[in-house]
């Protein structure tokens, strides 16, 4: 108990150790929520780029104060400092992306570089006026916040978690489509000059709690550890606080554990959270991906077994569709789960059988085929040939490709062996965007979204000719959309 007291519940009782705790977690939460569009933007080098530049800022504030006024390290002056050189790096390298063919990730690598070296040379030959640790800058001191640097961080988050919460809408369609934000009036640019600002603020009010480093991982870490667990924005977010605030906490125990500098010991805790979630992740780590690959199916290995199933006619064993294969017996045991996943088999008893969904798909699979096989004997192969050059052919099954081959061959009603081509999938209902070739026959629909006078029950006769949907009812022709036709379910009669 003693060792578990010193190890967990004596830091807090340390005034310094609840200062960095809380100063850093406001930091963490603003830096990981902005840090989320940051990724989504791929503004990562953004980040870096305006830590680095803000010591010409911090440099001019301090040696402006210096000489006209005589006073030394005025943190009002340096933070303004600070802001002006972050927001002058930011037009820059729009304005060298804009004018000239050098791309934005480029002009970033020479403006910010270029800001830094003019802050640097500033301190060098000024250092008899400006007395900065250039380590501090870098490093920052994590353990030693001070009641300015805490008010500035909590008024500058408050600021931004704001801003960002307003415009969270525009924010998010920005980042994801550009160009259709753009399409609709939205004024990106504008939007992402206000994001680029909040990002500089929270650099420049961050920097001199937690150095440039720490500022840069705090920035990108955590958002991109929430990256890895989920699709949705806000649930990114919300996970991305989470993690910085656990980078802060689990750095400071592992800093007065150490005895180490705090902000390194905050960005290796961030550091292994990351990469312990890129291994376990339960649907883009490592793991997950590697589980996926093992239970990855050949398609052909997939459209095979239904095609055996549809040939037997009746429900069969699997040692009754294996007998048709060649195939390594995992691969076939997970090709049959895949299949009743996907609903295409059923089993009963220990024996398979094909769905409704299944023999769909055999129909889909034995209309592809026999339209090679035709395509082949009209391009002049052997007769003994057919079946099997067909078999190779029949795995490259695009809709629009069989569509156009058939097509092109006037639609014949049977292949070269006499065998039926099918003019439709199967007899029960299905969406019409799936038929190859189409039916040209009289359907029933089973449901469709339109405000059209198309409703469930109708039975009409769908053409689709230079890109134009038409369902013919009762002599009268309606024109569908893409949207309509890809919803209208239909059986036939």
């Amino acid at each position: 108990m003693d060792i578990l007291y010193s190890l967990f519940i004596e830091p807090l009782t340390k005034m310094y150790f609840l200062k960095a705790l809380a100063g850093g977690s406001i930091v963490a939460v603003v830096c990981a929520v902005a840090g989320c569009l940051v990724i989504l933007q791929r503004m990562a080098f953004l980040g870096d780029a305006l830590s680095h530049a803000m010591i010409a800022g911090v440099g001019a504030g301090y040696l402006f104060m210096k000489i006209f006024f005589g006073v030394e390290a005025a943190a009002g002056a340096m933070l303004v400092g600070s802001l002006i050189s972050a927001f002058i790096t930011v037009f820059m390298i729009g304005f060298v992306a804009k004018v000239s063919r050098i791309k934005e990730d480029a002009s970033i690598g020479i403006m910010y570089t270029g800001v830094f070296a003019v802050g640097v040379v500033l301190v060098s030959v000024f250092g008899k006026y400006i007395h900065i640790d250039l380590m501090h800058f870098i490093m920052g001191d994590i353990l030693g916040i001070s009641d300015f640097d805490m008010i500035v961080s909590s008024v500058v988050s408050a600021a931004v978690l704001t801003v960002i919460i307003l415009f969270f809408r525009y924010f998010k369609i920005t980042s994801f489509d550009p160009v259709m934000a753009a399409s609709i009036g939205i004024p990106v640019l504008f939007f992402k000059y206000i994001f680029t600002g909040c990002v500089s603020l929270i650099v420049v009010s961050a920097v001199s709690m937690v150095g440039v480093i720490l500022v840069v991982g705090l920035l990108i870490t955590p958002a991109a550890t929430a990256y890895l667990l989920t699709d949705r924005l806000e649930k990114m977010m919300f996970l991305a606080a989470f993690f910085g605030f656990t980078s802060i906490l689990g750095g400071m125990y592992l800093s007065v554990w150490l005895n180490s500098a705090g902000g390194g010991a905050v960005m290796l805790f961030s550091t292994i959270q990351f990469l312990t979630v890129l291994v376990f992740a339960p649907r883009y780590g490592l793991l997950a991906d590697l589980l996926k690959k093992r239970k990855m199916v050949p398609q052909q290995v997939i459209e095979d077994i239904v095609l055996s199933m549809d040939k037997s006619g009746v429900p069969v064993t699997p040692e009754g569709i294996r007998m048709y294969m060649d195939v390594h017996h995992k691969v076939f045991v997970n090709a049959l789960n895949q299949l009743q996943d996907d609903g295409m088999i059923s089993v009963s008893g220990g024996m398979y059988s094909l769905t409704d969904k299944g023999i769909t798909e055999a129909v889909r699979l034995k209309k592809a085929h026999r339209v090679w096989e035709t395509y082949l004997h009209y391009m002049g192969v052997p007769d003994n040939e057919l079946h099997e050059k067909a078999h190779v052919l029949e795995h490259f099954n695009d809709s629009t490709a069989i569509d156009y081959i058939y097509g092109k061959m006037g639609y014949p009603e049977t292949d070269p062996h006499g065998a039926e081509i099918p003019v439709f999938y199967a007899d029960g209902a299905f969406c019409l965007t799936d038929i190859y070739g189409f039916s040209r026959q009289q359907v029933e629909v089973v449901s469709i979204d339109t405000e059209k006078d198309i409703k469930e029950g109708d039975i009409i006769k769908v053409t689709h000719e230079d890109d134009i949907w038409t369902a013919e009812k009762n002599g009268e022709k309606i024109h569908l959309t893409e949207e309509e036709v890809s919803g209208l379910t239909v059986k036939f009669l």
